[in-house]
Protein backbone atom coordinates (compact mmCIF):
# COMPACT_ATOMS: atom_id res chain seq x y z
CA UNK A 1 0.00 0.00 0.00
CA UNK A 2 1.43 3.45 -1.27
CA UNK A 3 1.39 6.20 2.07
CA UNK A 4 0.40 9.27 0.57
CA UNK A 5 0.72 8.55 -2.85
CA UNK A 6 1.55 11.59 -4.90
CA UNK A 7 -0.04 11.06 -8.35
CA UNK A 8 3.14 12.17 -10.50
CA UNK A 9 4.97 8.90 -8.94
CA UNK A 10 2.53 6.86 -11.04
CA UNK A 11 1.23 6.38 -14.93
CA UNK A 12 -2.49 6.17 -15.22
CA UNK A 13 -2.97 2.66 -16.78
CA UNK A 14 -6.97 2.36 -17.19
CA UNK A 15 -10.39 3.90 -15.80
CA UNK A 16 -13.22 2.00 -13.83
CA UNK A 17 -16.81 2.87 -12.31
CA UNK A 18 -15.39 3.92 -9.47
CA UNK A 19 -11.62 3.59 -9.48
CA UNK A 20 -8.87 3.54 -11.83
CA UNK A 21 -5.52 1.34 -12.03
CA UNK A 22 -2.29 2.92 -12.14
CA UNK A 23 1.19 1.87 -12.31
CA UNK A 24 4.25 2.73 -10.05
CA UNK A 25 7.07 4.66 -12.26
CA UNK A 26 9.67 3.30 -10.40
CA UNK A 27 8.95 -0.36 -9.52
CA UNK A 28 5.93 -0.85 -12.23
CA UNK A 29 3.81 -2.28 -9.77
CA UNK A 30 -0.06 -1.84 -10.56
CA UNK A 31 -2.69 -0.76 -8.12
CA UNK A 32 -6.20 0.27 -7.71
CA UNK A 33 -7.03 3.89 -6.34
CA UNK A 34 -10.53 5.26 -5.87
CA UNK A 35 -11.99 8.04 -8.18
CA UNK A 36 -14.91 8.06 -5.38
CA UNK A 37 -15.48 8.83 -1.70
CA UNK A 38 -16.60 5.89 0.26
CA UNK A 39 -17.90 5.49 3.76
CA UNK A 40 -17.81 2.12 5.69
CA UNK A 41 -20.67 -0.02 4.99
CA UNK A 42 -20.90 1.07 0.74
CA UNK A 43 -20.71 -1.37 -1.61
CA UNK A 44 -18.15 -0.51 -4.30
CA UNK A 45 -18.41 -3.11 -6.90
CA UNK A 46 -20.46 -6.60 -7.44
CA UNK A 47 -17.68 -8.81 -8.53
CA UNK A 48 -17.72 -12.50 -9.80
CA UNK A 49 -15.72 -15.01 -10.89
CA UNK A 50 -14.13 -15.17 -14.15
CA UNK A 51 -12.46 -18.72 -13.61
CA UNK A 52 -12.57 -21.12 -10.02
CA UNK A 53 -9.59 -23.10 -9.33
CA UNK A 54 -9.10 -25.93 -6.65
CA UNK A 55 -5.58 -24.33 -5.38
CA UNK A 56 -4.80 -20.88 -4.54
CA UNK A 57 -2.50 -18.43 -6.64
CA UNK A 58 -1.49 -14.80 -5.75
CA UNK A 59 -4.52 -13.45 -8.09
CA UNK A 60 -7.19 -16.09 -6.21
CA UNK A 61 -9.39 -14.58 -3.45
CA UNK A 62 -10.92 -18.14 -1.55
CA UNK A 63 -14.89 -18.67 -1.48
CA UNK A 64 -14.53 -22.32 0.05
CA UNK A 65 -12.57 -24.82 1.23
CA UNK A 66 -11.89 -26.03 -2.43
CA UNK A 67 -12.92 -22.96 -4.64
CA UNK A 68 -10.27 -20.04 -5.09
CA UNK A 69 -11.77 -17.87 -7.91
CA UNK A 70 -10.08 -15.16 -10.25
CA UNK A 71 -11.87 -11.86 -9.89
CA UNK A 72 -14.26 -10.61 -12.80
CA UNK A 73 -13.87 -7.63 -13.29
CA UNK A 74 -10.24 -8.60 -13.46
CA UNK A 75 -8.95 -4.80 -12.63
CA UNK A 76 -10.17 -5.88 -8.89
CA UNK A 77 -7.07 -7.79 -9.04
CA UNK A 78 -4.73 -4.73 -8.42
CA UNK A 79 -6.33 -4.27 -5.06
CA UNK A 80 -3.12 -4.74 -3.13
CA UNK A 81 -2.72 -5.81 0.98
CA UNK A 82 -2.32 -3.51 3.85
CA UNK A 83 -2.47 -4.65 7.02
CA UNK A 84 -4.73 -1.12 7.70
CA UNK A 85 -7.13 -2.43 4.68
CA UNK A 86 -10.04 -0.05 3.13
CA UNK A 87 -12.16 -3.03 1.68
CA UNK A 88 -12.92 -6.47 1.71
CA UNK A 89 -13.83 -9.00 -0.59
CA UNK A 90 -17.70 -9.53 0.57
CA UNK A 91 -17.74 -13.47 -0.45
CA UNK A 92 -21.36 -14.12 0.49
CA UNK A 93 -22.47 -11.70 -1.13
CA UNK A 94 -20.07 -10.59 -3.74
CA UNK A 95 -19.13 -7.34 -3.17
CA UNK A 96 -16.41 -5.31 -2.61
CA UNK A 97 -16.89 -3.91 0.67
CA UNK A 98 -15.77 -0.50 2.31
CA UNK A 99 -14.18 -0.91 5.28
CA UNK A 100 -12.99 2.38 6.40
CA UNK A 101 -13.57 5.38 4.85
CA UNK A 102 -12.10 6.11 1.38
CA UNK A 103 -11.03 9.54 0.00
CA UNK A 104 -10.15 10.21 -3.51
CA UNK A 105 -7.14 9.68 -4.62
CA UNK A 106 -6.65 6.54 -1.98
CA UNK A 107 -5.39 3.37 -2.71
CA UNK A 108 -8.26 0.68 -2.35
CA UNK A 109 -6.29 -2.23 -0.55
CA UNK A 110 -7.66 -5.59 1.45
CA UNK A 111 -6.32 -7.60 4.32
CA UNK A 112 -5.16 -10.83 2.36
CA UNK A 113 -6.02 -13.20 5.72
CA UNK A 114 -9.43 -12.17 6.01
CA UNK A 115 -10.14 -13.95 2.62
CA UNK A 116 -7.57 -16.47 2.26
CA UNK A 117 -7.67 -19.78 4.85
CA UNK A 118 -4.24 -20.59 3.24
CA UNK A 119 -2.25 -18.91 1.33
CA UNK A 120 -0.07 -19.87 -1.78
CA UNK A 121 2.72 -17.33 -1.14
CA UNK A 122 3.65 -16.49 2.35
CA UNK A 123 5.46 -12.85 1.87
CA UNK A 124 7.23 -9.85 4.49
CA UNK A 125 4.55 -6.92 4.23
CA UNK A 126 5.85 -3.17 3.36
CA UNK A 127 2.63 -1.37 4.45
CA UNK A 128 4.38 0.67 6.48
CA UNK A 129 1.43 1.33 9.08
CA UNK A 130 1.41 1.41 12.64
CA UNK A 131 -0.38 -2.27 13.09
CA UNK A 132 1.65 -3.98 10.57
CA UNK A 133 1.41 -7.85 10.89
CA UNK A 134 4.97 -8.73 9.22
CA UNK A 135 4.14 -12.12 7.69
CA UNK A 136 1.39 -12.41 5.87
CA UNK A 137 -0.16 -15.84 5.49
CA UNK A 138 -3.32 -17.21 5.34
CA UNK A 139 -6.03 -16.64 8.35
CA UNK A 140 -4.98 -20.77 9.38
CA UNK A 141 -1.50 -19.60 9.77
CA UNK A 142 -2.21 -15.97 11.77
CA UNK A 143 -2.59 -15.45 15.37
CA UNK A 144 -6.47 -15.34 16.29
CA UNK A 145 -5.68 -12.29 18.14
CA UNK A 146 -4.47 -10.29 15.46
CA UNK A 147 -7.86 -11.89 12.94
CA UNK A 148 -10.25 -10.46 15.69
CA UNK A 149 -9.05 -7.24 14.80
CA UNK A 150 -10.08 -7.64 10.80
CA UNK A 151 -13.18 -7.63 9.30
CA UNK A 152 -13.19 -11.25 7.71
CA UNK A 153 -15.40 -13.11 5.25
CA UNK A 154 -18.03 -15.95 6.29
CA UNK A 155 -16.07 -18.19 4.95
CA UNK A 156 -12.63 -17.52 7.04
CA UNK A 157 -15.23 -16.79 10.08
CA UNK A 158 -16.70 -20.16 9.68
CA UNK A 159 -12.99 -22.03 9.20
CA UNK A 160 -11.97 -20.23 12.26
CA UNK A 161 -14.78 -21.41 14.50
CA UNK A 162 -14.48 -25.00 13.02
CA UNK A 163 -10.31 -25.15 13.52
CA UNK A 164 -10.79 -23.59 17.24
CA UNK A 165 -13.55 -26.66 18.18
CA UNK A 166 -11.28 -29.08 17.18
CA UNK A 167 -8.27 -27.76 19.04
CA UNK A 168 -11.15 -28.20 21.96
CA UNK A 169 -11.22 -32.04 21.54
CA UNK A 170 -7.04 -32.03 22.07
Amino acid sequence: MYLNPNPADFIFISKHDHCEVRQNKDNQHKSLFANTAFKVGDQIATFDASKIVDTPNYLTVQISETKHIHLFPAYLQYINHSCEPNVLFNTTTMQLECVSDIKVGDELCFFYPATEWRMAQQFVCNCGRPSCVGLIQGAADTDSAILKKYKLTDFIKSMAAQYKSLLLLF
